[in-house]
């Protein structure tokens, strides 16, 4: 393990080294770069694989509709709880268990008059979790089917899956 280690140590001085050698020299800094690479079984990492961010940590919505209510899991662990407003009379808000589609800050229903949605999840076609302006009616249904939210709320909500990911948040609709 201790060879390995300085193995490894020489590789990366190498090639800083190599870096700033001039372009004569840096071919045979290369080559002795990779001697000593497969030497100590070091693979080199290209860019992109480095800069790819680990996976956040799972992200649960539980929204329920005979509460009004929507309740933000991280992990295990309970973050927030929300009032919503879910579809009224008429205008369901599908029960199931989604995964968040696609995400904007703002968005515009044009089913709707272009009513604005900000901070919006998509997570089952056009139903999403949204900021909203009738924000006296939220704790009771009100939506044509969509989860409203407060938009200081929404924008928190938006923020958390940001940080999680889409394909690490779920989003479930129970009655």
């Amino acid at each position: 393990m201790t060879s390995l280690t300085a193995s490894l140590r020489r590789a990366a001085k190498g090639f800083a080294a190599a870096l700033l050698l001039t372009p004569a020299l840096a071919g045979a800094a290369k080559a002795e770069m990779a001697s000593v690479m497969r030497a100590s079984w070091v693979q080199p990492v290209a860019a992109t694989d480095a800069a790819v961010a680990p996976p956040g940590v799972a992200l649960h919505a539980l929204v329920d509709l005979s509460e009004q209510s929507m309740k933000v899991f991280r992990g295990d662990e309970l973050i927030e709880v929300f009032k919503v407003s879910t579809g009224r009379m008429g205008y369901g808000t599908p029960a199931g268990e989604y995964s968040a589609q696609w995400m904007t800050s703002m968005w515009r229903s044009r089913k709707y008059n272009m009513a604005p949605m900000p901070w919006s999840v998509f997570f089952h076609g056009g139903y999403a979790i949204h900021g909203t302006t009738d924000i006296r009616n939220l704790g009771r249904p009100a939506s044509h089917g969509c989860v409203r939210l407060h938009p200081a709320n929404a924008k928190t909500f938006f923020a958390l899956v940001q940080k999680s990911g889409k394909d690490n948040t779920t989003i479930s609709i129970v009655r």
